[in-house]
């Protein structure tokens, strides 16, 4: 509902009206350069947004990474830096984006979800991350709400003997891309082990919290199917090769993160179905309990029914009867009501009715 309210505020204005829709992070957009070869390493903030003018044409590759998204003459400055369409920056800005990928033909334009998971609420936290690579260059724009799972790729950087430091700019979209991924793994395995313990729960007491639990892991597999689910098409376009700047000796690995992006909605889809079932499990359990309540009244009722009519027949409001001036009267009629139940339960037993 969030999205559908920021939306609100683009209704009526002309296509390429540059309006921020996501979650205002509250400071300054932050800039980052990343620019190397296999013998060099650059690696600093940007100060003055003319440094990245100079940065487009030189050897080497430059990872240009934008943090904040509030600023939108930052973006604006990107756009007319790099030539990317006022179409892809309203994108960049619109949070609320479906994973895609473009072809501009200058530049590739790739948007998806980076997810991790609140370990105080085991809330689902989400960020956009929009990637434009060209020819030399890669440009990343984060929400810059979370944190990001680049660490990683920075890292392997540093060690001059990395693959990505021979690589060009389209292995850098594919590292990138890689970790994003390899991060819904771990969302997937903490997920998995929360069901795996409101199964244990149901099976033992399940309560009316267990199913609102259960609901609310539902919604969270829903959010990630639609996070997820249009990724294989992203991947599926990238290891296709329809773009120019996708080199062969990067195919490979691009084939490798679409079989990545299969295995995720293959455990997305075992999670949702194992949820569903476990919300049958629990109706049929409530059920169960249910019966067995029932079960127990109806002994108890058909055991009384006769007590009932003993009761009764003594209760009527007759003189002449011979059992009520009888000094054995009552401990008969008291003994014959215990024999009877005695003998209705003994029968239940044998029916194993009980």
């Amino acid at each position: 509902m969030t999205s559908i309210k920021h939306r609100s505020k683009k209704a009526g204005l002309a296509p390429g009206t540059l309006i921020h829709m996501g979650r205002d992070k509250g400071g300054a957009t932050r800039v980052d350069l990343v620019q190397y070869d296999e013998t060099r390493l650059e690696k600093r903030p940007v100060t003055a947004l003319d440094e990245c003018l100079i940065k487009k044409g030189i050897p080497g590759v430059t990872w240009i990474n934008v943090e904040g998204l509030s600023d939108v003459e930052v973006l604006r400055h990107f756009g007319s830096c790099y030539g990317i369409h006022p179409l892809v920056l309203e994108d960049i800005l619109a949070t609320d984006q479906r994973p895609k990928a473009a072809d501009y033909g200058e530049y590739l334009y790739v948007v998806l979800k980076m997810l991790g998971v609140d370990d105080g609420t085991g809330e689902i936290k989400s960020e956009q991350v929009s990637l434009v690579l060209g020819q030399n260059y890669l440009i990343s724009f984060q929400e810059g709400l979370e944190g990001d799972v680049f660490e990683q790729v920075r890292a392997r950087l540093v060690n001059e003997k990395a693959r990505l430091r021979a690589m060009g700019p389209d292995f850098l979209l594919h590292a990138l891309l890689d970790v994003i991924v390899d991060h819904y793994f771990l969302i997937l395995e903490k997920l998995a082990d929360r069901i795996e313990d409101v199964e244990d729960e149901l099976i033992d007491n399940p309560t009316t919290a267990t199913v609102q639990t259960i609901y609310r892991l539902k919604r969270q597999m829903l959010f990630l199917h639609k996070a997820f689910w249009p990724l294989r098409e992203v991947a599926s376009s990238l290891q296709r090769r329809d773009s120019q700047l996708i080199r062969d000796t990067t195919v490979i690995y691009l084939r490798d993160l679409y079989d990545h992006t299969v295995q995720v909605l293959d455990t997305l889809e075992t999670l949702r179905e194992m949820l569903s079932g476990m919300l049958d499990i629990y109706l049929s359990s409530v059920s169960n309990r249910l019966n067995e309540v029932m079960k127990v009244l109806t002994i108890i009722a058909t055991i009384f029914m006769p007590l009932s009519f003993v009761v009764g027949w003594y209760g009527m409001n007759f003189k002449h009867m011979p059992e009520l001036e009888w000094s054995y009267g009552y401990p008969v009629v008291f003994v014959i009501c215990l024999v009877l139940a005695g003998g209705m339960l003994v029968y239940f037993k044998n029916k194993r009715w009980l």
